[in-house]
């Protein structure tokens, strides 16, 4: 589907457009009635080697464990005493 937008209400709203071009409409920006650009998405063909696909699974599950950025844990009334004093 073709969607007609003045260059104007594109920018106001273009994540808004994006995501229709996205979904696979074809979104052509005019000016003052001539189209000047069409926006349209790129298609999806990259896909993950084998190894990239468990480097991803691997980065994901550390993610999910956190990262130990060491130094002390300090609860909300420590820190307000601290300041009081």
């Amino acid at each position: 589907m073709e969607i007609r937008v003045s260059l104007r209400e594109a920018n106001q709203r273009f994540s808004r457009y994006v995501r229709a071009a996205e979904q696979g409409n074809v979104v052509v920006i005019t000016r003052r009635g001539q189209p000047v650009a069409r926006l349209v998405a790129e298609p999806q063909t990259h896909s993950l080697s084998p190894e990239q696909m468990e480097a991803r699974l691997r980065t994901r599950a550390r993610m999910r464990r956190g990262y130990p950025l060491g130094g002390v844990r300090i609860d909300r009334t420590d820190l307000h005493e601290r300041g009081a004093g």
